[in-house]
């Protein structure tokens, strides 16, 4: 039968918040957001997925209305909690789909947790210790890593100041930072103003030396997988495809989306649709493509942004 509207999930001991819609007898997606924004960011595009899925946009553990700390900010351990919670809800068949911090938490379910999924989506993120790991961690524009994994000082520093210090990197990671709507900007700054959320966004990024250090060793990864990268960053996806295969995964597919920067289902939703439906229901995208990288006509430039 069809639902629709919030919903809590038990996950342990916590409650992981997530808006679901879809018929629960449909193959379920799971749609994890990135560092910092929250399931809204899924707000557009949720009713459209629906026809064809089980949907659950979920807020990351103590983020938005999700409520109790998880037992490791580590990826893989998030992923678990998070499945877990989708489990309780009657997903099956699930596709996990995340950007940014939500990606490297869908590649640690197809790596650490690849007997309960179907398929990973990993969008517009690097993955701890897979190239270009190190080359990132280097590069000034991407100074927020190592900011934000200093203890105490970010929370310090930021409380009181989330909106402008979140918009800064909508901004930055935005291929036009009109898309973004003021109204979405503030539930998303919002939905860290708890203290606990301000600290579980941060711990995200104090785990990620750990979560280097795990996925440093390869291993056979199965689950289908697919990245996605926009290109308004210039930076090339052949790296991160380097990297994914050198970790083990031995299904990848890749998917570029012209013109669109960090936040997919809003600066491009119908070609995220088109991405999420195409690879979810099987349809072979660009493995044998005559170019891999592309969706659309793709140039990629030298451009200085802040992108992952």
């Amino acid at each position: 039968m069809p639902f629709g509207g919030s919903i809590l999930l038990q996950a342990g001991q916590a409650r992981v918040a997530a808006t679901r819609a879809g018929a629960t007898d449909r193959p379920a997606l799971v749609l994890l957001h990135g560092w910092p924004q929250s399931r809204a960011l899924y707000d557009g595009i949720v009713d459209e997925l629906s026809d064809t899925f089980f949907v659950l946009a979920m807020d990351l553990p103590e983020v938005g209305d999700s409520r109790g700390a998880p037992p490791s900010a580590e990826k893989s351990a998030l992923a678990d909690m998070l499945l877990t919670a989708a489990e309780s809800a009657g997903a099956r068949d699930i596709t996990i789909a995340g950007l940014d911090v939500g990606g490297m938490i869908a590649f640690a379910a197809a790596r650490d947790h690849g007997e309960r999924i179907s398929r990973a989506i990993v969008m517009n993120t690097v993955i701890p210790g897979l190239e270009p790991w190190e080359t990132l961690l280097a590069d000034p524009h991407v100074w927020h890593f190592a900011f934000h994994a200093i203890a105490d000082l970010p929370e310090t520093l930021v409380r009181g100041r989330e909106r402008a210090y979140f918009d800064f990197f909508h901004d930055a990671l935005a291929s036009d930072p009109a898309k973004i709507p003021d109204a979405l900007r503030e539930t998303f700054a919002l939905a860290y103003m708890r203290q606990e959320a301000l600290e579980a966004g941060f711990d995200w990024y104090r785990a990620m030396a750990r979560d280097a250090e795990r996925n440093a060793s390869p291993k056979a990864i199965s689950t289908p997988m697919l990245y996605v990268r926009g290109n308004a960053d210039g930076r090339s996806i052949d790296a991160y495809r380097n990297g994914l295969k050198a970790a083990g995964v031995a299904n990848l597919d890749t998917r570029v989306a012209a013109g669109a920067g960090e936040l997919l289902p809003i600066e491009a939703p119908a070609a995220f649709i088109e991405i999420i439906r195409d690879f979810a229901l099987g349809v072979r995208t660009s493995d044998n493509a005559a170019d891999p990288r592309t969706l659309d006509d793709v140039s990629s430039t030298d451009a200085g942004r802040s992108g992952r």
